[in-house]
Parts: structure tokens; sequence; C-alpha cells
């Protein structure tokens, strides 16, 4: 007995899941590849920059925000973090005197959203290594390498730090990012020098307070001479407008209001010194 395959249902059951699986699997792999491709998300702070492949490369304008796109398959989407985003540098700089000095930095920065597709054209996605970290260096060594070591310690701090930020602002503007804040993390000196800029700042504030309590008593002791000298100038005022006639009034007014009290007394009229009447009581 014989069987021809065409007729055997077997074989075409077989023949028809084979090509259903081939179908499913070419969907699934176009699906696939779509899915990586052609679906895009972007996340929240970030923003994308794409590459049109047959359309004239790199479109620098048009940025794209975040949620979701849809791409040609052949086309790439760049996505670039714009958070304000932080990082640290520890490098050895000279001082104005050729002291070698350990300096920390901290720094935030951040691309500018609107520019990612220039930033990416020029310079790419690792402009961090590129572009900001050797600004920061230069600048800093630029920077400290013009005072000396108790200035940066101490007094000068500040004024240093915000200088740093004003040349490497600067300098990273053109190539569109934007350093928001750079901060000296700490500042670390040879032992014996800093004992000494210790040394020297302590003596200062003990001076600067020794000054400070002189100071004081020098203005107490001027307050009392001005005090004194008013009150004798008073007393020589005082002293120069009253006469003996004035005095007798004055007394006259003083035994009436002492004669019209309830108190017991005897007065002997004109027997007091300059005349005036003697008031004598038990009170």
């Amino acid at each position: 007995m014989s069987f021809k395959q065409g007729n055997n249902p077997t074989f075409v059951n077989q023949g028809k899941l084979i090509k259903y699986a081939i179908f499913a699997f070419l969907f699934l792999f176009i699906f696939a590849i779509l899915t990586n491709t052609t679906f895009l998300t972007i996340d929240p702070g970030k923003k994308g920059v794409i590459f049109k492949r047959f359309a004239g490369g790199l479109d620098k304008e048009q940025v794209y925000d975040q949620g979701f796109h849809v791409i040609m398959p052949w086309n790439k989407m760049y996505i670039y973090d714009v958070r304000t985003n932080e990082g640290q540098e520890k490098m050895q700089v000279l001082s104005k005197n050729g002291l070698n000095i350990e300096v920390e930095l901290s720094y935030r920065f951040m691309p500018k959203p609107d520019k990612i597709g220039y930033l990416h054209d020029e310079i790419g996605s690792d402009y961090l290594r590129r572009i900001i970290v050797p600004e920061i260096r230069s600048a800093t060594r630029e920077v400290i390498g013009k005072y000396l070591p108790e200035e940066l310690y101490s007094t000068k701090r500040e004024a240093i730090q915000d200088e740093i930020f004003n040349r490497t602002s600067e300098a990273v503007g053109s190539k569109y990012i934007t350093i928001d804040a750079i901060l000296i993390r700490e500042v670390t000196l040879p032992p014996k020098l800093r004992a000494a800029i210790e040394q020297k700042l302590e003596e200062e504030q003990m001076a600067f307070q020794y000054e400070f309590k002189l100071d004081r008593e020098r203005k107490e002791a001027e307050r009392k001479i001005i005090e004194a000298q008013a009150k004798a100038d008073a007393n020589k005022i005082l002293n120069a407008s009253l006469t003996s006639k004035i005095l007798q009034d004055k007394g006259i007014e003083a035994t009436l209001e002492l004669a019209n009290s309830q108190n017991s007394k005897v007065i002997i009229v004109g027997s007091g010194e300059g005349g005036l009447p003697l008031i004598l009581g038990n009170q």
C-alpha cells in the first residue's frame, strides 16, 4: 500500500503550522525592531535630538521634549539629561609663593536645553570630560596662582571661589553648557604652614579683641570727662546768676511755705544769717 504525501492531511497541517510559525517569527522580529527604534519614550528631565540618516543628518534645531515619540526606524534619537547635575574635582595647585596646595571643588552644571543639537554635533555626550573638567582645572590653577596660601585658607576664599566660577562659566558658555555654581569644599595645606597660619590668625584675633577693649575704655573716659565738664559749666553759670538779693528772696519764700505747714514751730524774725527769719521747731 502506498500514500501520496501531497494528499496526506497530516503533512498539509504541518506545512501550514510551519508557515504560520515563520510569519509569527517575522512579525515578532519586525515588531521588536520597530519597538526599539520607532516607538520611543523620553523620560522627565531629558530631551532628545534626532539624526535623520537619509534626510540631512543631525537636526540641530528641533529638540524633542519628554513623552512618547514615533520616528522612522532608520533614524536615531540621542537623548540628553538636561537637569542640574553635580560633579567633584580634586587637584594639586601652586600658590603665589610656589607652595603646593590641594583643593577639592564641587560644581553644578547642565547642558543648555535648546542647544543640545549643537552640543551633540560639536562636542558629543561626553562634554563633562571634554569641556567642563579641563576648564575648571585651568581656571582654578590660574586664579589660585595669584594668591597666597593664607588668603585661600581664610580671608579671600569667597573671592577666589567667585573668580573661578566666572572664568569657567564664561569659557563653557560658548560650548552650549551652563555652570550653575563652583564651590571650594576643602583646602589642604602643608601641616607646618597650616599651623603657622592658624597661630597668626589667633594672634590677630586676640589683638583685635584687645584693641576693642582699649577703644571701649577710651570712649568711656571721654564720656566721663564730657559729663564732668558739663556739670562744671552748669555750676559756673548758676553761681554767676545768684546774688545776695536773689538768695534772700528765695529764703523768704521758703520761710513762708514752712510757716503755713501744720508742724509746731517758733519763728524768730531777723535772727537768721543775712537777716532771714530763724525757724525753730520739734520737727
